[in-house]
């Protein structure tokens, strides 16, 4: 009888652990917490191997919290006058202050098939400037929603580095 009552009280302290991790965790996220904000701040062509070319994209992350932001991972998509011309992720970023910025650079290459695409588009007229688009997802931890971001505008890729 007296080990039955053990093993009762084993179940019963099990699911309150669980159900304490839990609420403690929860306690992290805040009422009025503010989407972070992210920009495009860079995009250079790099010194490409092959007929692929590669970009160095830099990117500025505000924080508007009072709590610190643990990024744990980025995954972006740059069109160009509407092609998805590169696809990347990142799990080498920084850790944005409180009520801070941080910048990070990400490298990719672009998308043959996209390129081509862009390319097949441009012979029917030279331009000086092109429309982008950059969309990501920042990862922010397990138990937070990812912030999902986008930015527009246009960019010269005549020179071998932009300042946005």
């Amino acid at each position: 009888m007296k080990q039955s009552n053990v093993i009762a009280s084993r179940w019963t302290v099990i699911p309150i652990v669980v159900l304490s991790v839990f609420l403690s965790s929860c306690t992290t996220m805040q009422p009025d917490y503010d989407t972070p904000t992210v920009n495009l701040s860079s995009f250079r062509a790099l010194p490409s191997e092959g007929a692929v070319p590669s970009f160095e994209i830099g990117l500025q992350v505000i924080n508007p919290n009072s709590a610190p932001l643990n990024l744990r991972g980025v995954a972006y998509t740059i069109r160009l006058e509407g092609h998805d011309l590169i696809k990347g992720v990142s799990n080498e970023l920084p850790v944005i202050d409180a009520y801070g910025q941080g910048q990070f650079t990400v490298t990719a290459s672009a998308s043959l098939f996209a390129g081509i695409r862009l390319i097949m588009d441009l012979m029917s007229g030279p331009k000086d400037m092109f429309s982008y688009e950059l969309e990501a997802k920042l990862d922010i931890g397990a138990f937070q929603p990812a912030i999902r971001i986008r930015d527009s505008g246009e960019i010269s890729l005549r020179s071998s580095s932009h300042e946005l």
